[in-house]
């Protein structure tokens, strides 16, 4: 609730895109949610004594299509652009820059994935990548005009969030089966009169596996919705100076860095949970020091 509380605070301006779409489009979502969603609140809700209105704030056209979905659809259409752009033309004789910067990208990250994860982080590839690009555009989104970043919305950041978790739990039951899968929660084997420490180390890791979407969600959200309300108010100080000046030569660098590392942090993360997620014996084959360093970087990012 702190957090929800937190961003609708932050709700200071919309977008004029948003105020464009739901001109258009709002009417009629609108009256599809009065017949639907709001119908199934106001039923759930009834039981503790509220209202939708009272959690989700009045159920207006203007605002029938959040600020967030809209921005995190066009951030998917701009992933989705920027990529087609970089790489052009593939030529191996005469490379456009675009292309050497795609690549210098695809390496790095490839090169990230396979130590984190192992051999077998070619495999989980594709998805580790779409969640870097997503990200990444999603959080730079926020520095343009008449954007906003829609990781800076906690919705956002926890459906990110849910879909690692479900991702790296659907690769674990596939890679170990359904039964070995659950039987990894309970830590090394111990003899069978050490039942206790057996079924506490089960209880401990389900708990510690079950909030890992809330821990990827919170820490995106936090970090950018505190970068953008820094933003805001730092460029309010002393119009005009401090909306070019401090804006262009302290505040531009400043969220770059912090929309890069972000990225970073979510996207490895995510690899962290996929590599815990594995069998061991397997996707680490002879090299027993890539799965230490796994969960040495699982304890300090934690």
């Amino acid at each position: 609730m702190f957090l929800l509380a937190a961003e609708e605070g932050a709700a200071h301006h919309t977008p004029l895109i948003v105020e464009f779409v739901n001109h258009y489009l709002g009417e009629p979502i609108h009256n599809v949610q009065m017949r639907t969603t709001h119908e199934w609140w106001k039923s759930f809700f009834s039981y503790f004594g509220t209202t939708p209105e009272a959690m989700f704030g009045e159920y207006t056209v203007e605002n029938a299509i959040p600020w967030y979905t809209i921005m995190f659809v066009i951030a998917c259409i701009l992933t989705v652009i920027l990529i087609k752009l970089f790489k052009g033309k593939l030529s191996e004789e005469d490379p456009t820059p675009g292309q050497m910067t795609l690549e210098a990208g695809f390496l790095a990250l490839k090169d990230l994935a396979t130590s984190v994860i192992g051999e077998q982080g070619w495999k989980y590839f594709p998805v580790v990548a779409t969640f870097a690009v997503l990200v990444l555009v999603s959080n730079l989104m926020g520095l343009f005009p008449l954007f906003m970043s829609p990781t800076a919305s906690v919705n956002v950041t926890f459906a990110l969030g849910i879909t690692s978790f479900v991702y790296f739990n659907y690769v674990g039951i596939r890679e170990n089966g359904l039964w070995k899968y659950i039987a990894h929660f309970t830590g090394p084997k111990l003899p069978w009169y050490m039942f206790l420490i057996t079924a506490l180390i089960f209880c401990i890791e389900i708990v510690s596996t079950a909030i890992r979407p809330l821990t990827l969600g919170v820490r995106l959200f936090a970090n950018m919705f505190a970068d953008e309300q820094l933003y805001a108010q730092i460029s309010g100080i002393y119009p005009p100076i401090s909306h070019f000046v401090v804006q262009v030569l302290i505040l531009l660098p400043l969220g770059t860095f912090v929309a890069l590392v972000q990225t970073l942090v979510f996207t490895l993360l995510s690899m962290i949970y996929i590599s815990l997620a594995l069998p061991h014996d397997e996707h680490h084959g002879e090299e027993p020091h890539a799965e230490k360093t796994g969960d040495e970087m699982a304890a300090a990012t934690a």
